[in-house]
């Protein structure tokens, strides 16, 4: 691997963490849109390729907030996984029939729809 694509992913791996650790977030709102636009990847490789990813930062981020800093309710995050494993199953599906460009658009419209939440009160 090139040198410029080991900085670019580096790059893209520390603000994937620094979000996640912040926010709870950084799969699909810095790892996807960061391999789309640096990388040329498609809508369906970028988001199985943050899905792969994001099991380590998501794993060392729940051991910090919850080991560090007491912040992680285990019984809720484990009643919260059980029904997302369905709703993995039925999203990837889902996103296997629809154009890519449907799937950018979706993302882009709940993006503006949680900005606008977050703003307005």
């Amino acid at each position: 691997m090139a040198a410029d694509s080991t900085l670019r992913l580096a790059a893209i791996g520390t603000f994937a963490g620094i979000f996640s650790g912040l926010f709870g977030v950084g799969g699909g709102t810095v790892i996807v849109p960061l391999l789309i636009l640096w990388f040329g990847f498609g809508e369906r490789l970028a988001t199985g390729t943050s899905l792969a990813a994001i099991v380590l930062i998501g794993l060392l981020g729940a051991l910090a907030q919850g080991g560090l800093y007491g912040n992680v309710h285990l019984a809720t995050g484990i009643w919260l996984s059980l029904p997302a494993i369905g709703g993995i199953l039925l999203g990837t599906a889902l996103q296997q029939r629809i154009s890519e460009r449907t799937v950018s658009l979706l993302f882009a419209l709940l993006l503006i729809a949680i900005a606008i939440e977050l703003i307005v009160p």
